[in-house]
Order: structure tokens, then C-alpha cells, then sequence
């Protein structure tokens, strides 16, 4: 998300490289990281460094796949560029120029666009897969009945279908009356009708983007917001400090085990700005729980 802002081009790489050495595959940005971060008020930096990176690494496209969005950019007049077919071609035109490849692997939808009928957005981006600029198409921060309705609309008009879904998710579990610091999205949470939704639809992801809380659960100088605090919270970590306990490992390598051996396997999005942080994540998505010890997970709370 920071690359190019807070991260230069060396700390950048040096992060690609290490992932990729570690077997890593799937790299996600969007069109608008990190406009809040520059002062342009304007994002693409983060492609533009991957673009770079690309560039420098002859045949490691080869080895990647990358994810990125459009509709989160901000406007100089205010608001955001939305979701309307001229949002969606430009978007997806602009990030290929950044990124310096011929199509992305997977397209998002990156918030939902209430003043674009949702029928414009799914043909705009039926017609990006179609032409072969994207391998697959998602959402991100929709409500579920929405991207419903999106996949009525796919299967009538014959177009490219979405199968993926990036919500924010994490082992704990928020208070619904309470606001995230931070969360700018009203419907950006997996809520147990995602899970359900994406666990009847065979070939679908889910995809969860502050799966630690940026460091909540290890860091004393990272305490979690108050939208946290609650009972089942406090029964959750329990859980949770038990069983990294018993395996000799911080708590957000067992978070980031229950996601990834979850019904269903939710895909953990990682932002590590150190190489040291990405080293912890991918030591991580490799534990392996028993089923006692998920279960035991899955209880608590």
C-alpha cells in the first residue's frame, strides 16, 4: 500500500524480493495507494513502484500475480471517482500503464457506487475481462445482496463473472454499534453471511485485508480500538494466547493459520512494511493447527 509514499523504491524491492523468494505469488495494490500519504492528494504510486520492480526483474511476471482496483480515487473536487463505465476503463487503463503489463490477474471493484446503476458497472467490467485486461474480477467493500445482484446481472447478459470477494476480517470480531478507526467502508466487514456466501459458491475467494490489526495482537504499542473491547474479545484472546502458547509462537501466527485453514480458507492480505514483519506472516500461513486447537479457536468468543 505504501510503496512510493512512506517506502522508497529500495525498501519496496527489497520486500518484493524477499516474498517472491519465499514463494509468494499474489500482489495487491490499487489505483488509489496512498493518496493520503502524497502530496498530490493523488494515489498510483504503489503500481508505479511494481511497474519499476517489474521492470528490473526480467521473467518475474512470470511468477506473480498481480491484483489491483479502481473507484477509490479520490476527486480534486471532492468524493471519489466511483464505479461508472468511463471509471472503470480509464481505471483499468491507467493501472496497466503504471504497472507496465498487458493485463492484471484480478480487477476489484474497489467500494461500492451508489449514484452508477450497478448494471453499468458490470458490464464495464465484463468488457475489461472480455478483452483480456483482467484473468478475473472481484469486490471489495460491497454488501453481499449487492454483488448478489451483480452475479444475476453476469449470468443474464453472458459476461465474465466475479469470484472473489476483500472485506476486512480478522480473528476477533468488532462491535457492529461502534466505529473503526480507520474504516471508511460501511459494508467492508466479513460478516458471517460473506463466509456463508462464499462457502455455497464453488470457485470463489475471500480475501481479508487487516487480518492482524496492524499488530494488535503482538504489539503493546498497537492496542486494538475500541469497537474491540467487548467480552468476546477478551474470551477470544484467551483462546488465542493459549494456543500460540502451546506451539512457541506469536498470537498472529495462529490468527493467520485459522484464516488460511478456514471454511472457507480465507486469503490473508499482508502489508509488512519490514522484511522481518514479512517473514512472521509467511511463517504464519505455514502453521498448520490441529483440529483441536481450531476448534478450541472457533469456540471461544
Amino acid at each position: 500500500m505504501y510503496f512510493g509514499t512512506r517506502q522508497d523504491d529500495r525498501a519496496a524491492f527489497e520486500l518484493l524480493d524477499r516474498f517472491v523468494e519465499a514463494g509468494g505469488a499474489w500482489i495487491d495494490t490499487a489505483n488509489c495507494y496512498s493518496f493520503w500519504e502524497s502530496p498530490t492528494g493523488h494515489g498510483g504510486q504503489s503500481e508505479q513502484v511494481i511497474g519499476r520492480w517489474l521492470r528490473a526483474n526480467p521473467g518475474i511476471r512470470d511468477r506473480v500475480r498481480i491484483s489491483t482496483k479502481v473507484g477509490m480515487e479520490p476527486l480534486d473536487q471532492g468524493g471519489f471517482e466511483g464505479l461508472s463505465a468511463r471509471v472503470v476503463r480509464q481505471g483499468i487503463e491507467g493501472s496497466l500503464e503504471r504497472l507496465g503489463v498487458d493485463s492484471v490477474d484480478l480487477f476489484w471493484a474497489h467500494g461500492e457506487d451508489r449514484g452508477t446503476p450497478i448494471e453499468e458497472t458490470v458490464q464495464a467490467f465484463g468488457e475489461v475481462a472480455s478483452e483480456g485486461l483482467a484473468a478475473r474480477l472481484g469486490w471489495s467493500n460491497h454488501p453481499m445482496w449487492l454483488v448478489e445482484r451483480a452475479q444475476n446481472l453476469v449470468t443474464g447478459a453472458g459476461l465474465p463473472g466475479f469470484s472473489a470477494v476483500q472485506q476486512r476480517y480478522s480473528y476477533v470480531i468488532p462491535r457492529p454499534d461502534v466505529p473503526i478507526e480507520g474504516q471508511d467502508h460501511p459494508f467492508g466487514m466479513v460478516s458471517p453471511e460473506t463466509l456463508d456466501y462464499v462457502r455455497s459458491n464453488p470457485g470463489w475467494e475471500l480475501w481479508a485485508y487487516t487480518p492482524l490489526l496492524l499488530g494488535a495482537y503482538d504489539r503493546a504499542d498497537r492496542p486494538l480500538t475500541p469497537a474491540y473491547d467487548h467480552p468476546g474479545t477478551t474470551r477470544r484472546l484467551a483462546a488465542l494466547g493459549e494456543v500460540a502458547a502451546e506451539l512457541g509462537v506469536p498470537r498472529g501466527h495462529v490468527v493467520l493459520a485459522w484464516l488460511v485453514g478456514g471454511d472457507p480458507p480465507v486469503l490473508p492480505i499482508v502489508g509488512g512494511s519490514r522484511p522481518e514483519y514479512l517473514d512472521a506472516a509467511v511463517a504464519g500461513v505455514r502453521l498448520e493447527l490441529t483440529p483441536e486447537q481450531r476448534e478450541r479457536l472457533d469456540r471461544a468468543g
